[in-house]
């Protein structure tokens, strides 16, 4: 080996030693900044709230859309109701008045009975 070479393995070893230092230096534990714990606390709380908060409306606006649905369901239900009563009361009605016909023409057919054996 000459001269020149024993040069780069002593540069060598010298920058790989240097670097070598510097990690160290760079991976020593190191104190935190003042008040780190507490912006680092106050930044998670932050998000937590935000979070909290854009939940919490999610979940009125679903609370609302349910009772809407609930409401309208209640009220067509009540509508459906109201008018299967109504067409009860027709259908009553339609027996009613067809009954009365037939007693109608029945004591018709009787008067006109007596009156076609009077007139004889």
């Amino acid at each position: 080996m000459d001269h020149d070479d024993l040069k780069d393995e002593w540069k060598d070893a010298r920058e790989q030693a240097d670097l070598e230092r510097r990690l160290r230096h760079a991976m020593q534990r190191k104190p935190a900044p003042v008040g780190l714990k507490q912006r680092v606390l106050a930044t998670a709380r932050e998000r937590r709230q935000h979070r909290h908060g854009r939940i919490w409306i999610f979940q009125r606006l679903a609370a609302t859309a349910v009772l809407a649905a609930a409401f309208g369901g209640f009220a067509a239900y009540r509508q459906h109701e109201e008018h299967e009563k109504e067409v009860q009361r027709g259908e009553e009605a339609t027996r009613q008045v067809l009954t009365a016909l037939r007693i109608t023409n029945k004591t018709l057919d009787r008067v006109s009975t007596r009156l076609a054996e009077n007139s004889r």
